[in-house]
């Protein structure tokens, strides 16, 4: 065996996958490693592995004062002292997560604990990092003594690159992280998340389990190819084995029973097993199949969850609030959706608005059918809900993203405005969400009044298309968030949402659009492409009740 063997049970590991084949690696180049980690071009080489961990975290640009080896030696005597390894109390900010064995020995199970608590004395910013025991277990199976592994996994954690996210440190850097791959769920993986509602109280609750999915439930085959590349390309990695992971996890579960009384639960035993239904190659190959969004835009998402918490005062571990506290029975009353509706609709939004609870700002059964009286009642308010209900009982809505006030810097003209947050819904007669569209002429927020006529007569035909994007994504911002929020160009923003004093459109999905006339009695609809060829509600109808809904802290 190698010299990185120290720490390894070899009786564990599937020595039949390790190559002898002596490999080096020269290539320096970001595209030809990305494309030999996805590869898994150091896999089968525990030797060749561990040399290719050590150039990657190395050329890790940290803070100037980072602990090294050298300080390792020099505190862990005083810190453990004559304490068993086995004995060691774990910080508090791991949360009490799993610490696991991997393919460890028995020397090897001892020294995470000792460098946990050596890196815990280093790093007194830490306050919450669940990821942290895998990481170093991890790691250990690729170092020669702890003294070095120490000094990687505190390379990993002083990273001082502001576009190098790595591992979170804080809760408040953790349960964004959870939100964010909540809102990436809702928009990747829409059948997963539909079953996640159906059986799961806390829907939030069952997504805050990602990351322990990849760092404590996930065998080491698997988290080693996962790292592999995650030291090459980042954080977005992680979020897109999790979602592959789920999308699996769907999959094959799909149909049958829950296995215990816990989605949860179940979702954790699966990706223990996970060697029974699916290959490290073909997670991999799913995660990359995935269309997601790019590091910038997945970083605005983040900054805009972590926003929503420090707003709302959550920077510190506490209980979540769920879907059932902020629709509470007691508290809410429609005359278009019920409670259980309405948590339906909650489970869509972005996570950082679930924190909130629905407030009614307008109806026309109390503020007549105006569509002055609408705006003078909506805005102010971002987000907000728009229900609907026919006079032949279909229920349909649209989240709208934007504050309708936006709608006057067009003027007297028809101005299109809003974020791909933006979509629209049908509860009855069966419920679906819509994926969000995008306008196809983003010139018409500006056009004269012969476009302006146009967009009356055929809203959705001459000004919206299905899609993702437009085709350079990496030089635009997210369409789910606001430009405006990140003093960006405006320009970068998407369009969604178009008001004028004669008219309201809303962009929807799967090529549907809603259009709703002055006086808010009629309104029609325009789906090229529609989901299953069941539209959002009658091409013509007449509405019975209309309500808007905003969010309140």
């Amino acid at each position: 065996m190698d010299e990185y063997s120290r720490f390894v049970d070899w009786d564990k590991m599937d020595v039949s996958a390790q190559s002898q084949d002596t490999k080096e690696l020269s290539c320096t180049e970001f595209q030809e490693l990305k494309q030999l980690a996805r590869q898994g071009y150091w896999a089968k080489n525990h030797c060749l592995r561990a040399k290719v961990y050590h150039k990657l975290i190395s050329s890790i640009p940290c803070r100037t004062v980072t602990p090294d080896a050298n300080v390792y030696r020099d505190i862990v005597v005083k810190i453990v002292g004559k304490r068993s390894s086995g004995s060691l109390p774990l910080p508090e900010f791991v949360d009490n997560s799993l610490v696991p064995t991997y393919c460890l020995n028995a020397e090897g199970v001892g020294a995470v604990r000792k460098i946990i608590l050596c890196i815990a004395n280093q790093f007194p910013d830490i306050s919450f990092c669940p990821a942290l025991p895998a990481v170093i277990a991890l790691l250990l199976h690729y170092s020669k003594d702890e003294a070095e592994c120490f000094e990687q996994v505190c390379r990993i954690l002083a990273c001082n690159d502001p576009s190098k996210r790595l591992i979170d440190q804080t809760f408040l850097a953790f349960e964004s992280s959870c939100m964010t791959f909540g809102d990436l769920v809702n928009k990747y993986c829409q059948a997963a998340h539909k079953l996640m509602v159906a059986v799961s109280e806390d829907v939030l609750e069952v997504y805050s389990d990602w990351q322990r999915w990849l760092f404590g439930e996930l065998p080491m085959a698997y988290v080693a190819r996962v790292f592999d590349v995650f030291l090459v390309e980042g954080y977005k990695v992680l979020y897109r084995v999790a979602l592959a992971l789920l999308k699996f996890f769907h999959k094959v579960r799909a149909g049958q029973p829950m296995e215990s009384d816990s989605i949860q639960q179940d979702i954790r035993a699966f990706v223990r097993d996970i060697a029974k239904s699916v290959s490290p190659e073909r997670l991999l190959e799913k995660a990359f199949a995935i269309r997601l969004f790019s590091r910038k835009e997945i970083q605005l998402l983040q900054m805009a969850n972590e926003k929503a918490l420090q707003q709302k005062g959550i920077t510190v571990k506490q209980k979540r609030q769920n879907v059932h506290l902020a629709v509470h029975a007691e508290n809410f009353k429609s005359e278009i959706v019920s409670v259980k509706e309405m948590r339906d609709i909650w489970s869509w939004i972005p996570e950082r608005f679930a924190l909130c609870q629905p407030l009614l700002l307008f109806t026309t059964l109390e503020h007549g059918c105006s569509l002055s009286r609408f705006y003078s009642h909506s805005e102010g308010h971002e987000p907000t809900l728009l229900l609907i209900k026919t006079t032949a009982k279909e229920v349909c809505g649209a989240y709208l993203s934007t504050d309708w006030s936006e709608r006057r810097r067009g003027g007297n003209k028809l101005s299109f405005f809003g974020t791909g947050e933006c979509f629209v819904f049908r509860l009855q007669p069966e419920v679906e969400r819509y994926e969000w569209v995008i306008i196809k002429h983003p010139e018409l927020a500006t056009a004269g009044p012969e476009t302006e006529n146009q967009n009356h007569s055929s809203p959705a035909a001459s000004t919206l298309s299905s899609g993702s994007g437009p085709s350079e994504p990496s030089e635009r911002l997210s369409p789910f968030l606001s430009a405006r929020h990140f003093n960006l160009p405006s320009k970068t923003a998407s369009m969604f949402m178009a008001g004028s004093s004669e008219c309201i459109i809303v962009g929807g999905g799967d090529g549907q659009a809603l259009y709703l006339d002055a006086d808010l009695n009629h309104g029609r609809t325009s789906h090229c492409n529609t989901f299953n060829n069941q539209p959002l509600c009658s091409e013509n109808f007449q509405i019975s009740v209309l309500e808007v809904w905003g969010f309140r802290d």
